[in-house]
């Protein structure tokens, strides 16, 4: 197991030794170190585990070019040299695991994510890198106006400008409106 001693890595260890101490119980192992089964079941789950991160990073990576292009790419290129580390977790878990789920469309997704991040009020600089992705996926202008208008009712006003401010500048760095 990597010596992982960020929050992440430490939340992920200690699971990971959790699930070995049930799945130890199961084995009926009155220790660790005394189960054979018990620690070839570990070994393999975690080449298992080594081996899905890998997928998880390829399959984010492709679906974050798909969706974000150089505006995504930008987004973990400026996390290199700070916080690489939250550039890798940022490809792996919601482009590697939830974006490349099955059951909703990357359009219906990018319209869920414009609502929270609009609603949010406070997260300016990825909802523009989501206006642009859902532009990159088929939304048109007016029905990213639409999804703003929609979060005024349940997120207020003052989140629903600040989301139109958001628009407005993706749209003109796109040629979509003249500002």
């Amino acid at each position: 197991m990597e010596n992982d001693e960020t929050p992440v890595g430490i939340k992920r260890r200690d699971f990971i030794i959790s699930s070995f101490i049930l799945s130890a119980a199961s084995f009926g192992c009155l220790s660790l170190t005394s189960c054979q089964a018990f620690s070839d079941w570990a070994v393999a789950e975690e080449l298992t585990m080594s081996a899905d991160r890998n997928d998880r990073f390829e399959r984010g990576w492709k679906k974050l070019k798909e969706i974000d292009g150089d505006a995504g790419e930008k987004v973990i290129e400026a996390l290199k040299d700070i916080a690489p580390d939250l550039g890798r977790y940022t490809i792996e878990y919601p482009f590697g695991d939830v974006y490349s789920r099955e059951g909703l469309d990357v359009k219906s997704r990018e319209i869920a994510t414009v609502a929270a991040l609009a609603a949010m009020g406070n997260a300016q600089p990825q909802l523009k890198v989501h206006i642009g992705a859902a532009l990159n996926v088929g939304c048109s202008a007016q029905e990213i106006v639409e999804i703003i208008i929609q979060m005024s009712v349940y997120a207020g006003f003052p989140a629903a400008l600040n989301a139109a401010a958001a628009a407005k500048a993706v749209f003109s760095e796109r040629g979509i409106i003249n500002v």
